[in-house]
């Protein structure tokens, strides 16, 4: 009877933790610190809440010892190659677990084109339509991206995890999700969590650089206010964009196609139902999904490395160099226009939509109380949702 107690106490959680501390059981404790310091940033603060507590909560299940939710070894063989069981779902239903199951929707990207979808359905192109010009603030915030790309070959990291990690930069969570589930899965817990913590954190990143690029003069320009879209401009533009985009990148072509999908059944108005339904029930479902199971490959082994630590640094020098490609590109445009833009609808030309353009319209009514940028700087910001789709479409098609 004495054996069989001492053998329940050897498979509690706690003896993991406690017993075998110094062989691993810290890191499941930092781990799980990690989690409750999400949670409390996501809860407390409200920084991206819907996904942040999804993934936080993920990072906590994962990271509780013996629970065996997320089983990291089933998909190392899954993704081996030369293994019986290489890209065998089936073998990962016979022998998974909750966590692993839902982790099949981010390894086959159909939870990111779902929350495409719904983003579709709830987006207005009508500021982008009405000025082309910000197609062109939304291509150049695209810059982060490649220039984090760089870096990151620079300091190591091999194609397929450079592409990545440069994605960050695009500031659109479920573009890295998409492009990290196909090209590196392995680093996906790290860059989701730098993603959305940096999406999050927009309010306070982009302001100084946007101050620090602009003179008191150019944050005070007025801009004439944006022409009245029509419905059948409305109706035409995810249809052009859908059939451009997926000539010139056709594997861009699941993000944007859903996206544009979602917008058409928001413009035609002839299918509301499925309107609503996108932007809510199909929306808060995926966004369930996607949290949990992307914080569940934060296991500890994988997560608590020196890999992270330069994927966070170059997270926040990806995002830094998309916010300020925008406002950079703006100021050069203005020395060519007569009708000149304020450069600060520039950094809204990375995809965290509307937060972006919210910021953009913040720090521009403190210069100049009268002023509302905040249309105009929704253009841009449309506009840098298509462009870091089209990013991941061409890294995924360079290196996937």
């Amino acid at each position: 009877m004495l054996d069989r107690i001492i053998n329940f106490l050897q498979q509690t959680g706690f003896y993991q933790l406690f017993g075998d501390f110094v062989d691993g059981g810290w890191k499941y404790l930092v781990m799980i610190a990690i989690s409750l310091v999400l949670l409390w940033l996501a809860i407390k603060k409200q920084f991206e809440p819907l996904l942040l507590t999804g993934i936080a909560f993920g990072i906590l299940l994962t990271n509780l010892p013996g629970a065996n939710l997320y089983n990291q070894d089933l998909w190392n063989e899954f993704m081996k190659e030369g293994s019986e069981n290489y890209h065998s779902y089936g073998y990962i239903l016979a022998n998974g677990q909750l966590l692993d199951y839902l982790y099949i929707g981010v390894k086959t990207c159909i939870y990111p084109c779902l929350i495409f979808v719904g983003i579709g359905a709830m987006t207005d192109f009508g500021p982008l339509i009405s000025n082309p010009k910000s197609l062109l603030l939304g291509a150049a915030a695209q810059l982060g991206i490649f220039l984090t790309f760089i870096g990151a070959i620079y300091l190591g990291f091999n194609g397929l995890e450079a592409s990545s990690i440069g994605i960050i930069g695009g500031a659109d969570g479920p573009t890295a999700i998409y492009v990290t589930s196909k090209l590196a899965p392995d680093l996906l817990g790290p860059i989701a969590v730098a993603a959305y913590s940096y999406m999050a954190l927009v309010p306070v990143i982009q302001p100084p650089i946007m101050k620090l690029l602009t003179t008191k003069k150019e944050r005070q320009i007025v801009m004439k206010p944006l022409r009245q879209v029509s419905k059948t401009e409305k109706i035409i533009f995810p249809i052009v964009v859908t059939i451009f985009v997926a000539l010139l990148v056709p594997s861009a072509t699941p993000l944007v196609g859903c996206l544009m999908l979602g917008n058409l059944w928001k413009e035609s108005g002839v299918a509301e139902r499925l309107c609503k339904t996108a932007q809510n029930e199909l929306m808060n479902i995926v966004t369930i999904f996607l949290g949990v199971s992307v914080g569940a490959t934060a296991v500890a082994d994988v997560f608590l490395n020196k890999q992270t630590l330069f994927i966070i640094a170059l997270g926040i020098v990806a995002f830094g160099c998309g916010s300020a490609g925008g406002v950079l590109l703006c100021k050069f445009m203005n020395l060519f226009t007569r009708n000149k833009m304020n450069p600060l609808i520039g950094s809204a030309g990375v995809s965290a939509v509307p937060m972006a353009a919210r910021v953009s319209q913040m720090v521009g009514q403190k210069e100049n109380p009268s002023n509302f940028l905040l249309m105009h700087a929704m253009g841009p910001n449309v506009a840098g949702v298509i462009g870091s789709a089209i990013a991941a479409g061409a890294l995924i098609a360079m290196f996937g």
